[in-house]
């Protein structure tokens, strides 16, 4: 399958949002799909194009000119598990390293949480070289715990 990533924009919530709705599974709480949809527009996001379709998308928000964190990220569910992702990522990691970003970091439900669709979710960001620096059980409520992952951007070469 050939696909596109397109150069992180603004104002793209409402691209996204139908890609957010069709993963009930991560994203299945309307107001917390409410507020992604809303910050999704104010931060630079990058758009995953099949046959001019968008599939896919990447939203980055930078906290410290050396640090940023992946805000979200979904793609459509029928384009799971074919690289989409993994090529996101990739490129917002290299044009973060020529920002001068030495930290991405992500948000996720922690382990404590049986959930089978963050384990996946969890399994994505460790294969692609992340690492838990701690768990914030209260940040989402004690049903939510929250997971951060870190990776260092400072070695990335293109």
């Amino acid at each position: 399958m050939e696909f596109c990533i397109r150069a992180a924009e603004l104002e793209q919530g409402a691209e996204c949002e139908v890609i957010l709705r069709s993963l009930p599974e991560w994203f299945g709480i309307e107001s917390a799909l409410k507020a992604y949809v809303d910050r999704v527009d104010r931060l630079p996001t990058y758009l995953v194009l099949a046959d001019e379709r968008v599939v896919g998308f990447l939203s980055v928000e930078k906290h410290f000119s050396e640090s940023a964190e992946i805000h979200v990220m979904g793609i459509l569910p029928e384009f799971h598990r074919i690289g989409i992702g993994r090529a996101l990522l990739k490129k917002a990691e290299s044009d973060l390293v020529t920002q001068g970003v030495k930290f991405l970091q992500v948000k996720t439900l922690s382990q404590s949480n049986p959930d089978k669709n963050y384990a996946k979710t969890r399994e994505f960001y460790l294969s692609m070289g992340f690492m838990p620096l701690e768990e914030m059980p209260e940040l989402w409520g004690a049903e939510n715990p929250c997971l951060i992952l870190i990776k260092g951007l400072e070695f990335i070469k293109d």
